[in-house]
């Protein structure tokens, strides 16, 4: 699927307007291409933004290494010290940084 440079120039200004999901779809339907097709434009002209995902809770997830790895530093302790620890429920890995958190 070829892009011109005048349909390159208004894929690139449409999304800079307004970065979303939609955007990439209305372009999609709008210019008879697909959804991929669109963003592996975007990304190759460097101006498309993924998603950023969130927990349930609205919260950007985390994993329970990065937790773990965060209560090592807390504590000034290495992280080989803690060595499966990260098998512990997310609630209780996150009580514990927010607890030896300085």
């Amino acid at each position: 699927m070829n892009y011109t440079n005048d349909l390159t120039t208004y894929i690139v200004e449409e999304y800079k307007s307004n970065p979303s999901t939609k955007t990439v779809d209305k372009l999609a339907d709008e210019l008879g291409k697909s959804p991929k097709s669109i963003i592996g434009k975007l990304s190759r002209e460097g101006v498309y933004q993924r998603a950023i995902y969130t927990s349930k809770t609205g919260e950007t997830p985390v994993t329970k290494m990065e937790l773990v790895s965060n209560i090592a530093e807390n504590l000034d302790i290495e992280i080989e010290d803690l060595v499966g620890l990260d098998k512990s429920p997310k609630a209780a890995l996150k009580a514990l940084e927010l607890a030896t958190g300085k």
